[in-house]
């Protein structure tokens, strides 16, 4: 795996929704840096890709209430453990669960694999509420995907919160999620 500045230098065999993250990002003027590799099924991937960037990659997961008619994007570090009791209290939501990929898909134009917090510029209708736990904020740098599993990008966080969130007219609710049993 290679560390490069910005876009691919050709579309050829990438996903539009891809190269439309590229185009959106470059219009705003948010510098990434961006490494390709296979699809990550382990943590060892994982790490490897982690150390390439120099970050680590946020675990994104993508929740809905049990009607299904809330929709949430929750950030958190990826060593961290996601207990859905202890964010429901904060939000005021219970029965959270993950969401269908076909909602995925809809609101966000992503796969499984592939969440990220860059399938919120295709949220054009904003049904996606963002959560961050505040440790994702106190880094100086994101690790996310650009809606495809394949590539994983490094920015800055303030670029993601002060550039990129208000472009695509998302604010974010700050959580705290200690990780403990």
């Amino acid at each position: 795996m290679e560390l490069y500045e910005g876009r691919p230098e050709t579309a050829e065999g990438r996903l539009e929704r891809e190269m439309r993250t590229y185009d959106y990002l470059d219009g705003l003027g948010i510098s990434y840096q961006r490494t390709d590799h296979e699809m990550a099924n382990t943590m060892e991937a994982c790490n490897e890709i982690d150390a390439v960037l120099g970050v680590i990659i946020c675990k994104n997961l993508f929740l809905c209430n049990r009607q299904k008619t809330a929709f949430y994007l929750l950030m958190m570090p990826g060593d961290k453990k996601f207990k859905t009791k202890e964010l429901s209290a904060q939000i005021n939501s219970a029965r959270l669960s993950f969401a269908e990929p076909e909602d995925m898909l809809r609101l966000l134009d992503i796969e499984p694999g592939a969440v990220s917090i860059m399938g919120l510029m295709n949220d054009h209708d904003r049904e996606v509420r963002l959560l961050i736990d505040e440790d994702v904020l106190k880094d100086e740098y994101i690790g996310c995907h650009p809606c495809v599993c394949t590539s994983s990008l490094k920015i800055r966080t303030r670029d993601i919160t002060e550039k990129f969130l208000p472009a695509t007219g998302h604010g974010w609710e700050t959580v705290h999620l200690t990780g403990e049993d």
